[in-house]
């Protein structure tokens, strides 16, 4: 698989209804409205949102149309709820709650629309009162004002203290306790949910995210030592524990919040041959006092830290870490740092109190938390090619993936992995691996002088 290649969405129409799912385009459906077109009545409003930039089409459930024939794609409303969600939840989180249930669609590579949107999208809202005010009185000649429509069950809304113990056991069983049946058909058989590493353009996704765990593995040294002890946190699938012990003869701890992770992990372990060599808890990284580590992994786990608690994170893996030994926290960031709304599209229904950390900020909170920090490496365009995989894998098990988590939460995940793709792809967020170590009393690291020990 190369970047360039296109991810063309399965329309949906038909699954919200009692015929099978189909991943065939369907038309957009409705009567004509009497007087002025849908796209008449709203153009004034596309034209501010950069409809032209964009290179997209807006495609109406009257017939009616805007924008080009012939670029990225289109955006179809099927339906006037689409417009009413909007008004009832102006910006993404209408937009996706359209999607999620049908009410707006997609035509073509869909990772380049919403890059055609996104680029268009304009940087200065300060028009934003005026374009609700247009977009209302739109509303109402179309004539789809009404009470707020009913929100799709899938979001959530977690409730207590945000970060706390029971709080992120609930927001964690909320993403990944959905089935490990519909996470391996989009992640494919190494069922690791992080960022591949590809070496080569031809490299498959599965040699991809072997790559990855193998230079995780060699940053942390476990090549020097066999039988070394590593603690994996958020070990999810059990992906990197189970390279770890066949690659290195490491003894691993993996430890998750998700009981469906850790009952799939364990099985993988079991069906290896591995388990004198790999534990697999459902387990708090907050209650691991006590235990010694000569190397510790946290990979595509910080994310769900919160920024309150970064200090304790790095406090607490730096108590399990023995002298010299060696931190790689593999993690997406964004410049400044962003807390992901509940009033966003990914906040409210991927990942609830989901936070990124400027690369910075993570830097400085391992060194005051008394590791040394020695390499950081960006992934940004690998995980921009991972998403496209797990975008194509989903799209061509289309019809499987409704049958095991439904036709909304398939939407779900397709919808937010393009848009995480194109997110990447032009840089709004990245990923880093930053390398540390707990220097021994006299200072000693047990450091390699150069890179070369891993590349």
């Amino acid at each position: 698989m190369t970047t360039q290649e296109r991810i063309d969405i399965p329309s949906s129409r038909a699954t919200l209804s009692d015929r099978p799912a189909s991943p065939a385009d369907s038309p957009p459906s409705g009567a004509p409205i009497s007087g002025p077109t849908v796209a008449e009545v709203l153009r004034p409003i596309l034209d501010v949102v950069g409809v032209d930039r964009a290179g997209v089409r807006f495609e109406f459930w009257d017939g009616s149309a805007v924008g080009p024939a012939q670029g990225a794609g289109s955006v179809v409303v099927q339906s006037p709820d689409a417009l009413r969600r909007l008004l009832w939840a102006p910006g993404e989180l209408g937009l996706a709650r359209g999607f999620v249930l049908g009410d707006l669609d997609f035509r073509g590579d869909l990772v380049d629309v919403l890059g055609g949107l996104r680029g268009a999208a304009p940087r200065d809202l300060s028009n934003g009162v005026a374009l609700f005010v247009h977009a209302v009185q739109a509303a109402r000649r179309l004539g789809v004002i009404g009470a707020p429509p009913e929100r799709p069950e899938e979001e959530a809304s977690p409730r207590g203290i945000r970060h706390s113990k029971r709080r992120d056991a609930e927001v964690i069983s909320h993403h990944y306790d959905i089935g490990n049946g519909f996470y391996e058909l989009v992640l494919g058989p190494s069922l690791t949910y992080s960022c591949a590493r590809f070496v080569t353009d031809s490299m498959s996704l599965e040699a991809a995210q072997d790559a990855k765990h193998d230079l995780v593995c060699r940053k942390l040294g476990l090549h020097q030592r066999p039988g070394m002890r590593l603690l994996d946190v958020g070990c999810g699938w059990g992906s990197m524990a189970l390279h770890a012990a066949r690659s290195y003869g490491a003894h691993v701890v993996g430890v998750t919040l998700s009981k469906a992770q850790a009952e799939e992990a364990r099985r993988r372990v079991s069906q290896a041959g591995l388990d004198r060599f790999v534990e697999i808890r459902v387990h708090d990284y907050r209650d691991l006092a006590g235990e010694r580590f000569d190397a510790i992994s946290s990979i595509g786990m910080f994310e769900h830290v919160g920024r309150s608690k970064v200090a304790g994170y790095f406090e607490v893996l730096h108590q399990l870490l023995a002298p010299t030994g060696r931190l790689l926290n593999h993690a997406i960031s964004s410049v400044g740092g962003s807390r992901l709304s509940p009033r966003s599209f990914i906040g409210r229904y991927v990942f609830p109190d989901g936070e990124l950390l400027d690369v910075g900020d993570v830097v400085l909170a391992m060194e005051q938390a008394g590791l040394e920090v020695r390499d950081v490496e960006s992934l940004r365009e690998h995980y921009a090619k991972t998403l496209r995989a797990w975008v194509l894998n989903l799209r061509s098990g289309w019809d499987r993936a409704v049958e095991l988590v439904g036709i909304r939460r398939a939407r779900v995940w397709l919808l937010y992995m393009a848009a995480s793709a194109v997110g990447f792809d032009d840089g709004g967020i990245s990923i880093h691996q930053v390398l540390a170590v707990k220097p021994g009393p006299d200072g000693h690291s047990l450091m390699p002088a150069t890179r070369v020990e891993w590349s």
